[in-house]
């Protein structure tokens, strides 16, 4: 009986001990919180003349002095302004392009280094 008691013990710490080794997962990690973007205008496929605007809203935990703005890989300047906990970001494509497609890509960063992409197509036309 005494055997048997004894493994029971040995059976449970190791079980118990391999439970403790991972920790809890919020004390563990960070969680990271990376910047949505939504409400893009005009839509995505949308067919817009070069010097059009656009516009997206990025969530509230998005740093606004991070965001980045690309078309066709040339810088876009924007304009940021806060908008119910957001923010409003406001743009216009560039006169160089026409008859092509163009990805509005963004890109931001968020708490805790977290970095958040997205973007949308539109087909410029002449």
């Amino acid at each position: 009986m005494k055997a048997y008691n004894t493994l029971w013990i040995l059976t449970l710490m190791v079980v118990t001990s391999n439970v403790w080794a991972y920790g809890s997962s919020s004390s563990s990690k960070k969680a990271c919180d990376k910047p949505k973007f939504s409400e893009f205008s005009p839509i995505n496929n949308a067919q817009v003349a070069a010097k059009s605007a656009f516009s997206f809203i990025a969530s509230a935990n998005t740093n606004p002095d991070s965001i980045i703005v690309t078309v066709k890989n040339q810088p876009i300047d924007v304009t940021i302004t806060p908008k119910n906990q957001n923010f409003l970001v406001a743009g216009t494509l560039p006169d160089t392009l026409k008859g092509d497609f163009a990805r509005i890509n963004i890109a931001a960063d968020g708490p805790n280094q977290c970095k958040g992409s997205d973007g949308w197509l539109v087909k410029i036309i002449e």
